[in-house]
């Protein structure tokens, strides 16, 4: 039987994570949770586990772009977003398409550069595409701290500092910015920058887990509350309780290589 309402459709553009905790993996997981019907292009195959990255294989541009002209043709795509691209020719290529196909729908870019456990998850000549063409697409960019860095020029390492560069790089790309605070000490703060207002989001910090995905998770949380219909900050405020209760539920694993932790996707108790 059919829903009345259909479920809002949300393509993640971005890479495959064998430990199923980031990637495509994590972006399916999350707008699944949000009420969503996730649909995905994969960009690259990365061989990790949280704290390690092993291999990273980029996928072809003639790929990626097949699969995202398939999907923007074959079904209702409501919003989508991008993760983990890889390189410059795979940057350009999702750019190239998105601004061919993708007829006006929302975007969020989720500026993946470094993995938590330090591994380079973009090529360095990568990242001036990233800059030049994909961002100015976005209806929102969610880098963190170290990716605002890198693309504001300057250190990011405060409060004042993430204010700042949010500002500046929301005027830059004429896109909202959110900035996400996870490497400061204390509450985890994030700041959305849309136009002139300004929001501050903040959540007890969990101390202890060692997972990795979560700005993957959040990028696409906020894709699929924008895809529900939400504006950019209600749909940041509500994918950011989302993904607080997540880490707050985290999984645990022991075996012989020690403890293993992972997000909980759909904890929400």
């Amino acid at each position: 039987m059919s829903l009345s309402a259909p479920i809002p459709v949300v393509m993640s553009v971005a890479g495959s994570d064998s430990s199923a905790g980031a990637g495509i993996q994590a972006d399916l997981k999350s707008i699944a949770a949000q009420g969503g019907y996730g649909l995905c292009a994969v960009t690259n195959v990365v061989s990790e586990i949280p704290g390690k990255v092993s291999k990273v294989c980029l996928m072809e541009p003639e790929m990626i772009e097949d699969q995202m002209r398939v999907l923007l043709a074959g079904f209702p795509v409501a919003a989508a977003k991008t993760g983990m691209l890889g390189g410059a020719e795979q940057v350009r290529c999702v750019a190239r398409v998105w601004k061919e196909a993708g007829n006006g729908r929302p975007l969020v870019v989720d500026p993946v550069m470094v993995a938590t456990g330090g591994g380079r998850l973009l090529e360095e000549g990568a990242v001036q595409a990233v800059s030049d063409e994909l961002l100015p697409l976005a209806a929102v960019i969610t880098p963190n701290m170290d990716e605002a860095t890198v693309l504001w020029g300057r250190d990011v390492r405060s409060e004042d500092d993430m204010l700042a560069c949010a500002e500046d790089l929301a005027k830059r790309y004429e896109t909202a910015v959110l900035l996400k605070g996870g490497h400061l000490e204390g509450e985890a703060a994030d700041v959305l920058v849309v136009g002139e207002s300004v929001h501050w989001y903040r959540a007890p910090r969990v101390q202890g887990v060692h997972t990795h995905g979560t700005g993957c998770s959040l990028s696409a949380a906020i894709a699929a509350q924008i895809a529900l219909g939400k504006d950019i900050p209600a749909a940041v405020g509500a994918a950011k309780r989302w993904l607080s209760q997540a880490v707050a539920g985290y999984l645990k694993w022991i075996h012989s290589a020690g403890e293993v932790h992972a997000l909980n996707h759909l904890n929400q108790s």
